[in-house]
């Protein structure tokens, strides 16, 4: 039964999608208005309902002949940013080249994009976040499901743009739209040029390929100024990485040479001065350094609580690249991955871009993260946890860092924020909790 209802929404769904461009509502109309006449004119002799029948099909036969012979000629080209974001509109730039001999009018452009029609695993293993608040027949029919994932699949929306007057052999310039929905890839295939028919009921198309790609980077909320604790500590790697997150190389005696210096320590100018190879000594560096863990264990293949932390991580790390400090960002997927932010080392974007991919781990158990953390635990001036649950395990990764001296920020996201108790968790010195109500995600984080 769930395969059959799979099949008939992936028929519909192609067909509707190539309607929806081919027919406009007044074509639609006609077309039910036809069906209903022929129904009631079944009978020409009781009634003179066949007349109306024989209009519609006769004024449907002329659009239909009309939309065939558009055959008009353009090209276009799409100029699109690398990245979007969830929630903010993005503006882009098309230019439109009409190689024909006439000016053209009334014209429209549609975007098309990658086929988003899950397939039967995931549609049969990927719940709605809602699912739980359908009615029983909802959920076993899956039409709120196979929407959702056909709107999360295609990332977002494009908006229908009615073309200006497009004069002989030129080249027109317009603005597309789109909204981003969810974080992800987003790829449009092609884009299409229709012209309604003198009765405006059918569009002649003409499809344009065109393929590219965007990436739709996760949603950010607006943060309060948080300043994250710890002190400066030692990290290995010297002056070079230091220099690389805006300390300064300090400068502290030269020495004569000693047998295994590195060549590039050497004081070039003293050399020439004195006669022999001297050496420059530097002071090791110190800056501050925080680690940023995101839990990513679920049992789902997708759940909002999820969304909602990756969005957080977001715009956490976001601010944090602002402060200057050197930011780990920590959490788990096909296996446990570290990446260093900082200015010199990688850039904002890319840490936007290595998110809007992070997916849920199903498979491992929260201490999968542990060995991450123990090996930047000597280095790290503070941490940030973001917790989508709250178990032994996650207290036991706490109660570490406290311990350690680490002074850490805990983050708990929750849909129900009374199942826990905030005093039952203030038994750590150096460590700080909020329980974030994803519900209202944006005036929580205000709170911090």
């Amino acid at each position: 039964m769930p395969k059959f209802i799979y099949q008939i929404y992936h028929f519909t769904s192609a067909l509707q999608h190539k309607l929806t461009k081919r027919v406009t509502i007044s074509g639609f109309a006609v077309i039910l208005s036809l069906v209903f006449a022929a129904a009631l004119g079944l009978d020409t002799t009781q009634n003179l309902t066949y007349q109306i029948f024989t209009f519609l099909l006769s004024i449907l036969l002329i659009s239909t002949i009309s939309s065939l012979l558009f055959r008009s000629r353009f090209s276009a080209t799409r100029t699109l940013p690398r990245f979007a974001t969830v929630g903010t509109k993005l503006k882009y730039r098309i230019i439109i080249h009409n190689k024909t001999d006439q000016t053209q009018i009334n014209l429209k452009l549609f975007e098309n994009f990658a086929d988003p029609r899950p397939t039967l695993k995931a549609f049969l293993e990927t719940p709605e976040p809602e699912e739980n608040k359908r009615s029983p027949l909802d959920i076993k029919l899956g039409s709120y499901r196979w929407l959702w994932l056909v709107s999360r699949q295609q990332c977002g929306t494009a908006k229908n743009l009615v073309l200006p007057k497009l004069p002989p052999h030129s080249k027109t310039e317009i603005v597309g739209e789109i909204t981003p929905g969810h974080r992800g890839v987003m790829r449009l295939v092609s884009m299409t040029i229709a012209r309604p028919d003198p009765f405006g009921l059918f569009h002649a198309c003409q499809t344009i390929s065109l393929p590219q790609s965007l990436l739709i980077l996760p949603k950010l909320y607006k943060l309060p100024a948080i300043q994250l604790p710890g002190l400066r500590k030692y990290q290995s790697g010297g002056v070079a990485l230091a220099s690389s997150v805006g300390d300064a190389e300090e400068f502290r005696s030269l020495r004569e040479y000693r047998p295994g210096d590195s060549i590039r320590k050497i004081h070039w100018k003293s050399w020439a001065k004195i006669g022999k190879p001297i050496i420059k000594e530097e002071q090791d560096e110190f800056f501050v350094r925080h680690a940023l863990i995101l839990d990513t264990f679920q049992t789902e293949k997708y759940s909002q609580i999820l969304e909602e932390a990756i969005s957080i991580a977001a715009s956490l790390a976001s601010d944090v690249q602002t402060q200057e400090s050197l930011l780990d960002l920590m959490f788990v997927g096909n296996e446990a991955y570290c990446f260093t932010f900082g200015r010199g080392l990688s850039h904002t974007e890319k840490m936007l871009e290595i998110l809007a991919s992070v997916g849920a781990c199903r498979d491992k158990d929260f201490d999968s993260i542990i060995p991450v953390v123990l090996e930047k635990i000597s280095m790290l001036s503070g941490c940030i946890c973001i917790f989508i649950s709250w178990d032994e395990q996650r207290r036991k990764l706490v109660e570490y860092l406290n311990n350690m001296g680490i002074h850490t920020l805990v983050l708990i996201l929750t849909h129900k924020p009374d199942n826990l108790k905030i005093e039952e968790l203030r038994q750590y010195e150096l460590v700080t909790f909020h329980i974030l109500n994803i519900n209202n995600t944006q005036q929580e984080l205000m709170k911090l």
